[in-house]
């Protein structure tokens, strides 16, 4: 950790600089500074540290990775340097569990090496919370599947080698049986980037979310991932790990305006004082680091229970608890510390401005906030027994009343001595 700390300040942030994206393969600069970044990862055994040995990473689980993710989240080129990036690290666990042995050789491989780029085409334009409201088609014709239909924020379509896409291919089974995952190549006919929609603050003249359009897209029937129905089940393998790792990214973005905070308070002053000794700052101080500690742990432990239990389905509640915490925690933190540079705070000149506005995305990104608190409190809720009769199992009187049953041996022998005191 003490060298990837070193390494992020001292190599992959100047080179952010440099280019507009680090994913943009087509870029013989990012290319000339990427890659040798990359070996640099991979010679310290630091490559897709959130796969194991099987799949080319070396096995250090999530509570590692979310230590790691603490001191590269905060770049734009660390996930790609340190080959952690959204979406392709959740595409490459879809694929792992999901992909036969030649869809693993043909898009696994190349994606797990860096080489190439992929795309998670999930949202549509008609709705995105609701993955049972999909419209966009894939039917069954001989050896392939048809697709037709529209997807909106379409994450790095512009550079993806392939597609995983998520497509109803029964409308009229139950709800979480009509739709199916697939791996679409990029360059099938018929598929449409419509544009490319940006995300404000968020480097690059050019949007990287797709607004895609399929019109009669042909793939081979073996590109569907699992079995036909299972859409619903191979995306929240993927996007467990999904929302984890926004976490454990978004730790670092807090951290790093706390920093900033404090370095502040040491160096302006105003009538006669530093910033730090005002008391109103010293609480916005307080207050962020008392947020920082409780997210960060809180990330921890879930990333230590996933590690536990090799199941993000069994982890569910405490993954849903971080997604509702993340957006708050951020938009808290860089809020304050945007406020404490004043109008250099609110300038392009400083990160707050773009980090403010990713604590928005972070409430979107991965299903809204509003699910994930249902999520939670349905998971609470669950096993809980109501109350025996109209009055809550705490209320004082039952609690007497069964105080008393419990000592009421003792409260006799007490009663019969104090007779038997006051008889002699």
């Amino acid at each position: 950790l003490d060298w990837v700390e070193q390494f992020v300040r001292e190599e992959v942030e100047p080179a952010d600089r440099m280019y507009a994206h680090p994913l943009d393969m087509t870029d013989p600069v990012r290319n000339a500074l990427i890659r040798p970044l990359q070996a640099q990862v991979r010679e310290k055994e630091l490559w897709a540290c959130h796969l194991g040995p099987e799949l080319g990473g070396p096995g250090y689980g999530q509570l590692k990775l979310a230590l790691l993710n603490e001191l590269i989240g905060t770049t734009l080129s660390g996930p790609v340097v340190f080959g952690t990036q959204a979406p392709d690290s959740g595409n490459a666990e879809t694929l792992a569990h999901f992909g036969s042995p030649e869809l693993k050789e043909r898009y696994l491989k190349p994606l797990l090496e860096g080489e190439i780029a992929s795309c998670f085409s999930m949202t549509e334009p008609t709705g995105g919370s609701d993955p049972t409201g999909f419209q966009c088609r894939a039917v069954r014709d001989g050896d392939h599947y048809v697709i037709n239909g529209e997807k909106w924020f379409s994450s790095n379509a512009r550079f993806a080698s392939f597609l995983v896409l998520m497509a109803v291919t029964d409308p009229d089974a139950e709800r979480h049986r009509r739709a199916s995952m697939f791996i679409v190549p990029a360059d099938t006919p018929g598929i449409e980037i419509v544009r490319n929609v940006g995300v404000t603050g968020h480097a690059g003249h050019e949007g990287t979310h797709a607004y895609v359009r399929y019109t009669d897209v042909r793939i081979p029937a073996d590109h569907l991932l699992g079995e036909e129905g299972d859409g619903f089940k191979v995306a929240q393998v993927r996007l467990g790990g999904g929302r984890i790792h926004h976490a454990m990214r978004t730790v670092a973005l807090v951290r790093r305006s706390l920093e900033l905070m404090l370095e502040r308070a040491v160096s302006r002053e105003t009538r006669g004082k530093r910033l730090g000794d005002l008391q109103m700052v010293q609480d916005m101080i307080a207050e962020s680091w008392v947020q920082l500690e409780q997210f960060r742990l809180f990330v921890l432990r879930t990333a230590w229970k996933i590690d536990q239990v090799k199941d993000y389905k069994l982890v569910i509640k405490d993954i849903a608890g971080v997604k509702v915490a993340m957006p708050k925690v951020l938009h808290d933190v860089a809020s304050r510390a945007l406020q404490l540079h004043g109008s250099l705070g609110i300038s392009t000149e400083m990160p707050f401005g773009k980090f403010v506005l990713e604590s928005f995305h972070m409430a979107i990104a991965d299903g809204a906030t509003e699910l994930h608190k249902q999520q939670v409190a349905k998971q609470l809720l669950r096993g809980v027994e109501p109350a025996p009769d109209l009055f809550p199992s705490a209320h004082a009187l039952r609690l007497d009343e069964q105080a008393r049953a419990k000592y009421a041996d003792v409260l006799a022998a007490v009663q019969a001595d104090h007779a038997a005191l006051m008889g002699a």
